[in-house]
This record gives structure tokens, sequence and C-alpha cells, in this order.
């Protein structure tokens, strides 16, 4: 049975609590929220409907005293950068791993996720966007940019008019994720715009153009709802339990392998 602490009841949080609680492999033994949220004392299940928890939800404030408590396996954070990062701190130096899927940080933040794991052989999963979607684009748009590196490229993301970091942690993922295709490839500093939109009660949707002189390719993903980010939460839980080290949502899906195996594909049918 995996322990799981989660951080941040949002609505995206709140989503991946209520599929934590109903895993048979896990069991939800505590949830925080932020110092100025009313719900701090409340019962889960005051919180969130049809969840079977009787876990009494604590201020980050006192999320060491909680993490000692219960000994949690897994935390999952979904916060936001400054209380993700302090926290990283404090579970790190207990070797408890985590689950990250607080967007906003900084090129260095992140760095210092990954120094972390490796300093205090805790685990880390950072996955700015934990939707198993969302990683396949992320895939998809590599190989595009590797292929058709003398493309033009855009990136269009548009989120919920309270979504406050832009452009998305998501976006700025996929635009990495080109730039390695492109390097493969030989090219660099190659320009790829990002366009933030926010609007409405948008979950979430990202959208790649990669446009040449005769033809286009549009590669996109659109989340309908956040019961998404539980499903790759929990995957993402199961893959961290017990391991060390930093990785993110490509070690989680094996996407090595499966690249692999398409290309090395050995029957009478083939993969590419």
């Amino acid at each position: 049975m995996i322990k799981v602490c989660q951080i941040g009841l949002g609505r995206t949080g709140q989503y991946i609590a209520k599929g934590i609680a109903k895993q048979k492999n896990m069991e939800l033994v505590a949830a925080v929220c932020s110092p100025s949220s009313e719900k701090a004392g409340m019962a889960l299940k005051d919180i969130i409907s049809d969840i079977d928890s009787d876990v009494i939800v604590s201020s980050s404030n006192d999320l060491e005293e909680v993490i000692l408590r219960t000994k949690p396996d897994v935390v999952v954070d979904f916060s936001n950068p400054k209380a993700a990062m302090k926290a990283a701190k404090l579970l790190a130096k207990l070797k408890i791993n985590m689950v990250i899927g607080t967007t906003g940080f900084t090129e260095a933040e992140i760095n210092e996720l990954s120094n972390l794991a490796y300093k205090y052989h805790n685990g880390i999963v950072y996955a700015p966007n934990i939707t198993l979607g969302v990683n396949t684009l992320m895939l998809l748009s590599n190989i595009a940019a590797n292929i058709l590196n003398n493309y033009d490229f855009q990136i269009i993301e548009t989120h919920h008019k309270h979504k406050k970091d832009a452009p998305s942690g998501t976006a700025s993922k996929i635009a990495f994720e080109m730039e390695r295709g492109l390097k493969s490839s030989g090219v660099y500093n190659k320009d790829i715009p990002i366009t933030a939109i926010r609007a409405g009660g948008v979950v979430g949707k990202h959208e790649v153009k990669i446009i040449g002189e005769y033809d286009k390719i549009e590669i996109s993903h659109e989340s309908f709802s956040r019961e998404i980010f539980a499903q790759g939460a929990i995957q993402a839980v199961n893959y961290i339990y017990r391991k060390v080290g930093y990785f993110e949502m490509k070690e989680v899906l094996d996407l090595k392998r499966v690249l692999y195996d398409c290309i090395n594909f050995q029957s009478g049918e083939v993969c590419l």
C-alpha cells in the first residue's frame, strides 16, 4: 500500500485527491492546503464530494509535523512554485518522494529540484503537465521539429482566466522539447514563439503549428476535465514509489522504449 499526502487542494488538487483515494494500492493519509485557505481544519470529505476519507486538512505551516505523523511514501504537490519549492527542500531531507505538478518554476528552480533529488537520495517526478496526452504531444513535437527543422514554429496555449503563469509550464516544456529535436538535427537558436490566452473556464489546450512554404502540420491536445490530471498523477505515484533520482513524465511513460520498439519492430509488420 502506497501512503500518499496531497499538497494543494485547488480544483485540480481535489480531483487528484479523489482519484488517489479510489486506488486499491494507495492510501490518502494527509491533505495540505495553503496557510490562508479556509480548508485548514476541515474534513476532506466535507470539501470533496464522494470521497471516502477521514483525513483532516492541515495547513502547509504544519507540513513537517504532518509528514512525521502520517509518514507518507509519496507527496503529490499541486500548489504554487514558492510553496512547492519549500516543501521539496523539506521532503528531500526527510527522504520522502514527490510528484510535482505545480507550474511556474524558473529554469534555475527546476535545476534545484533535480539537485535536491541527487543530493538527498529521494525520488522526484517533475511534470508541469501530468496528463498522458500532452506528454505524447511533446514527443511528437520533438520528432516533428527534428525532421522539419527548416519550418516555422508556433505554440498557442489557452487556459482559464484564473491561471496565473503565462506562458504555461507545459507550453515552455513543449518549446524545450522542440528545441531538443532541433538541436539533434544540427539546428540551434531557432525562434519558437508562444502565445498565451487566458479566457473563460478552459481547462487547458495546447496547439503546435509547424508551417512550411507549401504545407503545415498541427498537433494539439485539449483537456476536457481535470480528471485527466488525476490519471497522470496516479501513474506518476506508482512510478516514483521507492525510486531514487529526478524524473519527468517521459520516464514515467517509458517513451524511449516506445520509440525503440517502434523503430526496431521485428515482425512481419512495421511500426515505421
